[in-house]
């Protein structure tokens, strides 16, 4: 009989050119294929990691065994862009001391352990240690039970603005939503949250 896996099950690390493979696999199934490869997954890579002495990594990953359940790819301040999908108007923080929490994914058997909640703290720990004092983020308004904004709304996340259509051009561009194949219609609610509470 198999055992089912429990919190301290899970140990934390940050992401590593090594875990590329699983945490490729484990994006495409979640969020729909073509979501994510080897190319674009290096510079998310490259993104997370601050260009100082210390190379602070904000990028974490979580295992259970062998077995990659967990990614968290934060992007560091000043190695994303602004674009149409965010409202700096209505951030308290100047958007050069943001970081971006570009991706957030949890293998299905392994929810409901705080692995997503785990490693977005570990992520704003590196972040602060950065130089943000925030982190925006676009979250999936069709997840499953509307758990992406409630568990990043548990953790301080506030919502910002909704973005209908957020993801359509990449579903033109081969990303196979799982809800709505290569004609994504999902919404994103950008959101926010400041570290200093």
């Amino acid at each position: 009989m198999k055992k089912t896996p429990i919190a301290s099950d899970i140990s934390y690390q940050p992401l590593s050119q090594n875990d590329f493979e699983q945490l490729i696999t484990l994006a495409n199934t979640v969020h729909g294929g073509g979501y994510l490869n080897k190319t674009s997954l290096q510079a998310w890579y490259k993104k997370g990691i601050a260009n100082t002495p210390a190379k602070i990594n904000a990028s974490y990953v979580a295992y259970h065994q062998n077995k990659l359940v967990g990614f968290r790819v934060t992007f560091t301040v000043g190695s994303w862009q602004l674009d149409q999908w965010l409202t700096p108007n209505l951030w308290r923080v100047d958007s050069n001391k943001i970081c971006y929490f570009k991706c957030n994914t949890v293998d299905e058997t392994y929810r409901g352990l705080g692995i997503g909640s785990k490693m977005l703290k570990l992520s704003i720990h590196a972040a602060k240690k950065q130089g943000a004092l925030a982190g925006v983020s676009h979250l999936w308004k069709q997840s499953p039970n509307n758990s992406a904004i409630s568990y990043f709304s548990k953790c301080g996340g506030e919502l910002v603005k909704l973005h209908p259509d957020k993801w359509h051009e990449e579903s033109k561009n081969g990303y196979d939503c799982i809800l709505c194949g290569l004609d994504c219609h999902c919404e994103a609610a950008e959101m926010i949250i400041y570290f200093d509470h």
